[in-house]
């Protein structure tokens, strides 16, 4: 895997018993990219997840971001990991370093769900599932599958060595309220200090992945 950027990179490991083997979770800002058969999980609510391979050199890596492109310039790399432009341009750089070749990277892109009822006006759902196809396009990167949009939060497993995707859409009334209510906290404390944002997004996140089991 390439060097950890503080703030970023995924550090939640854990043996998962259903496909038995390694596997990290990812929380809202981090990424993570690696050469082995690890597997890479998330919880998606309006935000996005891109996975994306080289399947020839056999490197993987996802992000998970939470806004679009504006303010992706911040100085601070942990501060910019929120924003789609700086989280994409970041996993695209880890994963050449790791061995990837850019013309031959394949992206799945998941999540920007309609979650946050009580800021419609926002649209951030639909703004982030905009922006991250709008990027690849951009960036000449080949898109071959989407699961964008729609009313449902969404759990992803990435299999890094084959490209292939499990996604479970979450339809209960409690991973609903769990979700918005994450997602909510999230935005309100984005300002404020890193380590209780983090703390938080533990917290709330943490429930959908408890360590040794992909949820059924």
């Amino acid at each position: 895997m390439s060097a950890e950027m503080p703030g970023s990179v995924a550090r939640h490991h854990y043996f998962d018993r259903h496909f038995g083997r390694m596997a990290v979770k990812l929380l809202p800002c981090e990424y993570y990219v690696t050469t082995t058969t690890t597997v890479l999980l998330t919880v998606l609510g309006s935000c996005v997840a891109a996975c994306i391979h080289d399947p020839q050199a056999k490197v993987a890596g996802m992000n998970h971001f939470m806004l679009p492109d504006e303010g992706a310039h911040s100085r601070e790399h942990a501060t910019a990991m929120r924003y789609g432009g700086h989280a994409m341009d970041v996993l695209v750089r880890e994963l050449v370093k790791a061995g990837a070749r850019r013309e031959r990277l394949r992206a799945k892109v998941f999540g920007g769900a309609a979650m946050l009822a009580n800021m419609p006006t926002l649209n951030i759902g639909d703004r982030n599932a905009d922006f991250v196809v709008r990027y690849l396009k951009a960036e000449r990167i080949e898109l071959s599958a989407r699961d964008l949009g729609g009313p449902h939060a969404r759990r992803i497993c990435f299999l890094p060595e084959s490209g292939k995707v499990v996604v479970r859409k979450l339809h209960t009334p409690q991973d609903m309220d769990l979700i918005q209510g994450a997602e909510s906290e999230l935005l309100r404390r984005l300002s404020g200090d890193r380590s209780e944002v983090r703390a938080s997004r533990q917290a709330a996140f943490g429930a959908h992945f408890p360590n040794g089991s992909w949820p059924a």
